[in-house]
């Protein structure tokens, strides 16, 4: 089957991003209740955004969890998110960007990465985005919702499908939290707030990466 949703996310409202049905969004919170952790590696203290005119990717799954780290003055935070994975996907006109505060002598910095185009897309392979929130035009094919994360993976017999992404590797989640998961999800006009982003290959096509004063180089504006 095939489920749409357009809209945005916000986790200082709890909710869970690409998730096309509010029953959906309360169990990620329970999930998250539960006590999944994540991050196999301390986040930094700088949320970034990525905008984009489409990611599709094969075998989505998502699950809720907590990303840890410091923040800019070096103190311990924590961060609810919900961790989306593809064994592969292709990114059309992607654009990074974080903005350093405060810079000494200089102020705000922007720092903004572009690569790929509609000829020649960003390439990732076993991808994993911990994501805060998220704008887009979604569409998902033969989805399940509501399967335990530890099944995220799991063929009708039970067993870890190869090349099937499940809970992500070397981190901490809950197995019997709330997941879901489709055979492709496809999001068009793409704006997502992330702390982090892992992948076992990622190739950036026409890569162009400028530093910039102020805020105004942003990806998009809140």
């Amino acid at each position: 089957m095939k489920s749409q949703v357009r809209g945005g996310t916000r986790w200082k409202r709890f909710a869970v991003v690409m998730v096309p049905s509010v029953a959906a969004t309360a169990a990620i919170g329970v999930g998250l209740a539960q006590g999944a952790l994540a991050a196999s590696f301390s986040i930094s203290g700088q949320e970034f955004k990525v905008r984009a005119t489409s990611l599709v990717g094969s075998n989505f799954v998502q699950y809720g969890s907590v990303d840890a780290g410091k923040d800019l003055e070096g103190k311990d935070f924590a961060a609810p998110v919900a961790v989306s994975g593809f064994s592969e996907a292709w990114i059309t006109n992607m654009c990074q960007s974080v903005v350093t505060p405060k810079v000494p002598f200089v102020g705000d910095v922007t720092l903004r990465l572009e690569a790929g185009t509609a000829k020649d897309k960003v390439y990732a392979k076993g991808i994993y985005l911990d994501v805060s929130e998220l704008k887009a035009d979604a569409e998902f094919t033969n989805i399940d919702i509501g399967i335990a994360a530890g099944q995220l993976n799991a063929g009708p017999d039970g067993k870890p499908v190869p090349g099937k992404p499940g809970i992500q590797p070397n981190t901490k989640a809950n197995p019997y939290g709330f997941g879901q998961r489709a055979e492709q999800a496809t999001l068009n006009n793409v704006e997502q707030k992330a702390w982090a982003t892992t992948a076992g290959t990622f190739k950036l096509p026409d890569l162009h990466l400028s530093l910039h004063r102020g805020t105004e180089k942003e990806c998009y504006k809140d």
